[in-house]
């Protein structure tokens, strides 16, 4: 149990507290509690077996004895209860964006609304125009979110399945009679969100391993139990399909399980076309097997150079293969450094000095700083007095630190026209500037294009931070053409981020790959808020090399002094 688990226990807590119309006051505190058990930088299973729990800021008493409930035993009865309390439908309906608590509980006493089918049923006959609020421009968004909801309800993030399913593979890998092992599927593809986690493993013991997998402490439930394939459910949520080989097949299916669906239809019409079948099972020529110790003699033996992953996906990587020009993709041993971070200058939780030494100690050779600017009281931006005073502090660490390059930067919001929220002094004044949407996400798509556009174009940007917007399996992100943000950004040489937090990973690699082709440059940054958001940038990696990307076209790739050249350079354009 990992303490994203727990703060995610108890904001599902708070939620089914409002429905059930719970004193409010109790929901907040819930929700209070969440967000310090997830800012801590200590394991929640140490913090919990010291009885430490008390000393964290938000968590009383009764909040304790859940929290320690559900760490020591994986599961929580208080929230059971509620579950049981609260119609499922109901909680389906808390995934549409545009429904909040509150809502769902209207809708539900009012109108008798207990499914996101009821939801639709309402639109339909038009009875949710005589409820007061409820005019068009909701009823539009939650259509919208419905359409969301139905698609991603039982989907997980990135970052969610892997913590799960390294969980389990690092315990089945122990089992004597595993021989090899490894995840597929869209988790090893590093597809943003899965639906599922597949488990692949070679052993002489199908059934022995079977049957360790089905016990396995952080199983819920087990789906089907057989002596080659199994499907559990885990305690977070996600289902876990295990298949089990003789070492020999181990390698077929490896790559059977892990290729997109596309990927493996070519790659199975490619076999055809050389005179070979390919199943799960092996590569062959006629009855005849093609021996295979992994996948590299896989592809080999279809004529291929090694296919990395993430590129499975039938979108050129097999006629790239056949070429020999797959490209080195980048690693996160190639960063240098990290661009977007927030400190207590604005939303963060941590100071200037703990950032640097976090990312001093993770081997970074420079950090950046970008607290939220002037008028984003959403996120406390920064005053023109604590940007002078956040220099100041930085001049100093840079004397205390000078292995360590560090930059101050701003995430500036860019404003509904397309400006930037700080004056042109004081934007010339930053070592570098990432502009970010934050506001007025409902724009038409030619007002909100444009308004981007307005800010690529101004010379003090170098960096679009998180493009789209998006927040994974809850907010599609605001309406634009990104067509043209490409096209004025490869013009006005500004990079794009790909925003390596779970919940955005944006800039999407459908879109970064093309941006990459056209020898646009991308900045991979964790938007970290807390010296522990540091490590999300191998989430942003994972998306940059499904794009693609090659480390001579990542930005903080550059080593420090390239990189200050770089930002120095457009400022001395703008002067000229």
């Amino acid at each position: 149990m990992d303490k994203r688990q727990v703060a995610g226990a108890l904001e599902e807590i708070a939620l089914l507290l409002e429905i059930a119309g719970e004193n409010r006051f109790k929901s907040r505190a819930y929700v209070a509690a969440a967000r310090a058990i997830e800012s801590l930088d200590r394991d929640i299973d140490k913090v919990v077996a010291k009885g430490e729990l008390l000393t964290i800021p938000g968590v009383g008493k009764a909040i304790e004895g859940h929290i320690r409930t559900l760490v020591t035993t994986g599961t929580l009865p208080y929230l059971e209860d509620l579950r049981a309390r609260v119609p499922l439908g109901l909680r389906d309906m808390m995934r549409v964006p545009g429904l909040g608590p509150k809502r769902v509980k209207d809708l539900y006493e009012k109108r008798g609304i207990k499914s996101l089918e009821d939801l639709e049923n309402a639109l339909e006959s038009g009875s949710l125009k005589e409820m007061r609020g409820y005019g068009e421009t909701l009823e539009r968004k939650i259509r919208e979110g419905i359409e969301i909801a139905k698609t991603l309800s039982d989907r997980f993030l990135l970052a969610d399945a892997m913590r799960q399913g390294h969980a389990v593979h690092d315990d089945i890998a122990q089992h004597p009679a595993v021989i090899r092992s490894a995840l597929a599927g869209s988790l090893r593809r590093c597809a943003e969100t899965v639906g599922d986690i597949d488990l692949v493993v070679a052993t002489a013991d199908a059934p022995g391993v079977m049957q360790a997998f089905v016990g396995l402490p952080q199983v819920r439930e087990v789906l089907v139990q057989g002596e080659t394939k199994s499907a559990v459910r885990l305690r977070g949520g996600v289902q876990v399909d295990l298949r089990c080989v003789s070492d020999a097949q181990y390698p077929y299916l490896l790559h059977h399980s892990t290729g997109s669906k596309d990927h493996n239809v070519a790659t199975r019409a490619r076999a055809i076309t050389r005179g070979l079948k390919i199943n799960e099972y092996g590569l062959w020529r006629g009855e005849e097997l093609i021996p295979c110790a992994d996948e590299t003699e896989f592809f080999r033996a279809l004529g291929l150079a090694y296919i990395p992953p993430e590129l499975r996906e039938n979108c050129g990587e097999i006629e790239a293969a056949e070429r020999g020009e797959l490209p080195r993709l980048i690693e996160q041993t190639d960063l240098q450094g990290i661009l977007h971070n927030h400190t207590l200058y604005s939303d963060g939780r941590d100071t200037v000095r703990d950032m640097v030494l976090a990312a001093r100690e993770r081997g970074y050779r420079y950090i950046g700083f970008t607290d939220h600017s002037l008028t984003a009281s959403y996120a406390n931006g920064m005053s023109l007095d604590q940007v002078r005073e956040q220099r100041d502090e930085i001049d100093r660490l840079r004397e205390e630190f000078p292995d360590v390059g560090i930059l101050q930067g701003t995430e500036c919001d860019i404003l509904p026209d397309g400006s930037l929220d700080f004056p042109d002094d004081v934007l010339a004044s930053f070592d570098f500037i990432i502009g970010s949407v934050h506001s007025r996400f409902g724009m038409e798509e030619d007002e909100m294009t444009e308004r981007v556009v307005r800010a690529l174009k101004n010379p003090f940007l170098d960096v679009l931070g998180h493009p789209k917007g998006r927040l994974l399996l809850s907010r599609p992100g605001y309406k634009i053409d990104l067509g043209t943000i490409i096209k004025v950004a490869l013009e006005q040489d500004v990079a794009i981020e790909i925003n390596a937090n779970p919940h955005r990973l944006d800039l999407d690699w459908r879109h970064a790959r093309p941006f990459l082709e056209r020898g646009g440059w991308v900045s991979i940054n964790p938007d970290a808020h807390r010296t522990t958001g540091l490590d999300d940038v191998r989430y942003g990696v994972a998306i940059a090399r499904k794009a693609w990307a090659t480390r001579e076209r990542v930005l903080n790739a550059l080593p420090f002094e390239a990189l200050r050249a770089r930002f120095r350079s457009r400022r001395e354009k703008l002067a000229s």
